[in-house]
């Protein structure tokens, strides 16, 4: 299991999810449509920045009722694997039910999750409670919103999940914001995190001479090509360094 330092995290945290995106691509590890969710999963509060962090999975199921007993049972084993993950947690479900019949989430799940630890959540289902959690600063992603909670039970825990097209297994890296939640692959998180502040450098010589006036056909050309050249070096020199 590669090792991925705080330090690591607090780069990545850095910047927003297409850029991090961005620079997985010049990695060519994994096809240029995979490694993201769809357009199912939205970020609640978008104005919050990107989250960071590991994937902490379970199944949701609102739908079966006359079981009797504690919905939540699991919630405790659930936080105590907390600690087989390499750093923060993200909460990560994925709801059994299609379509989703009621609230995979709400005030009092956030505030415990976030006691534990946890960056945020994500769900392939709903969540309530939103202006409350909305205060707590606490990150969620969703396909909706639903009222009530229904007949909560999480089956599984620390399993594979499908959320918004994209399979997550436990411990896998989330970087997350209002664009949607990509996967970084943890062999090359650490560099990921140097190559976007390298990606966004060479960007920044496109993205100048679009300020003020509108420049000229040719220095738009020009200036393009400067910004593709930048970004082959870019590929060639990660591709050296992993030869």
């Amino acid at each position: 299991m590669t090792t991925i330092g705080h330090d690591v995290l607090i780069e990545l945290a850095r910047y927003d999810t297409p850029t991090i995106c961005n620079a997985i691509e010049l990695f060519a590890i994994r096809p240029q449509t995979a490694g993201y969710t769809d357009a199912r999963i939205r970020a609640c509060f978008p104005e919050l920045p990107p989250m960071v962090g590991f994937a902490a999975t379970a199944t949701f199921r609102g739908s079966e009722g006359s079981r009797g007993g504690d919905g939540y049972a699991t919630l405790e084993a659930q936080i105590e694997r907390f600690a087989e993950l390499s750093g923060p947690p993200v909460v990560v479900f994925q709801d059994l039910d299609d379509p989703p019949v009621a609230a995979t989430f709400g005030e009092v799940m956030c505030r415990i999750y976030q006691a534990y630890g946890a960056r945020g959540l994500i769900t392939s289902g709903a969540g309530r409670d939103l202006e409350q959690v909305r205060a707590l600063a606490f990150p969620v992603f969703t396909g909706g919103s639903i009222c009530s909670h229904g007949y909560y039970r999480i089956p599984d825990i620390h399993v594979p999940v499908r959320v918004g097209g994209l399979l997550i297994h436990p411990d896998d890296l989330l970087h997350a914001d209002l664009n949607g939640i990509t996967c970084i692959p943890s062999e090359i998180a650490a560099e990921v995190a140097d190559v976007a502040k390298e990606f966004v450098a060479s960007e920044a010589t496109l993205l100048g001479i679009l300020k003020g006036a509108p420049p000229g056909v040719r220095e738009l050309a020009q200036a393009r090509a400067e910004h593709q050249a930048r970004l082959e070096q870019l590929r060639r020199r990660v591709a050296r360094r992993r030869d």
